[in-house]
């Protein structure tokens, strides 16, 4: 191949098929411009084309999904492609949409119509027909716009960060009924990255600060909480749960974060990893334990971020 230049990328599970938009440097095709590149071939088999910028691609195997500032695209793939539903939606120039990894579970999530709150939608009803006063699902997260939002692996929880990026709640998806609150800190950031682990026990979230926070659900004892000394100070926060453990990255660059699989050796306790992939092209692995110790256990470079590079 004679290189892509493509400013985002999304693969099909672990399949031959990844949805490419253009962008960035001497791109060779539009952002307004999805197109599908099998691996196995080596060709691109699809392309769709919208009239404003693409904000993300979420795919899952039956389903194609196309995010615009104001819109989300519904198609049927990779067999018997075809547009489905058009879904109107609240500015959303972060691109903000989740799609349930279980593939027994076919939710999605998306900013409502109102400030700070949660859409709901089944992608596999997409494209029936629907009742005209049939009010779609949602959850009145916060007050202002959503930064942030993730789901579980189950499709059970989703958990959503505030415009301030100092409030992180997790909520029930069938329910609809708040589950716990945390606190990533008292001080304006962008979070751009909240992940849950396979079993949903553990939350972590990324920001602009360079600094990862892990959480604890099924056991929020494990949490932080303020010290009486501290109580006077921060006022409102006084009853907060905080992260049970954290890491601030030496760079303090953005970082985007992801749990990997725990691990244990005969006789110690059950080690769990987050890994971190930063914005200056360095890799983090850091391991913990349910008592908060944290520690890096592996670092790695890979892209060198002052070479110009053709993908």
């Amino acid at each position: 191949s004679s290189g892509i230049n493509a400013e985002y990328g999304e693969m099909l599970h672990r399949s031959n098929f990844i949805a490419l938009v253009g962008g960035g440097y001497q791109s060779k095709f539009s952002a307004k411009m999805v197109r599908i590149w099998d691996d196995k071939e080596k060709t691109f088999i699809l392309e769709f084309s919208f009239d404003s910028l693409i904000r993300a691609i979420k795919m899952r195997r039956n389903r194609l999904i196309v995010v615009l500032t104001n819109k989300i695209y519904v198609f049927s793939f990779p067999e018997d492609p075809k547009h489905l539903q058009t879904i109107e939606t609240r500015s959303n120039a972060r691109g903000l949409c989740e799609l349930c990894p279980s593939l027994s579970n076919s939710l999605m999530i998306f900013p409502g119509t109102r400030a700070g709150s949660l859409q709901l939608f089944d992608v596999s009803t997409a494209g029936a027909a629907v009742g005209a006063t049939s009010t779609p699902p949602t959850i009145n997260a916060h007050r202002t716009d959503l930064q942030c939002i993730a789901i579980n692996h189950s499709g059970g929880l989703a958990a959503t960060a505030s415009g301030k990026g100092t409030l992180i709640r997790v909520f029930d998806l069938k329910t609809r009924l708040l589950v716990i609150e945390l606190r990533r800190g008292t001080d304006t950031a962008t979070v751009q990255s909240i992940t849950f682990n396979e079993d949903s026990s553990y939350l972590c979230a990324s920001s602009d600060k360079g600094t990862v926070h892990i959480f604890a659900i099924k056991n929020p004892e494990l949490n932080k909480r303020l010290t009486v000394a501290n109580v006077g100070y921060l006022g409102r926060y006084a009853g907060s749960q905080w992260g049970m453990t954290s890491f601030t990255l030496r760079s303090e660059c953005p970082c985007i974060c992801v749990f990997a699989p725990p691990g244990s050796t005969p006789g110690t306790a059950v080690r769990n990893a987050v890994i971190a992939l930063c914005f200056d092209g360095t890799y983090h692995k850091y391991v913990f334990t349910a008592d908060g110790n944290c520690n890096r256990e592996s670092y790695n470079v890979f892209l060198d971020v002052t070479q110009d590079l053709e993908i």
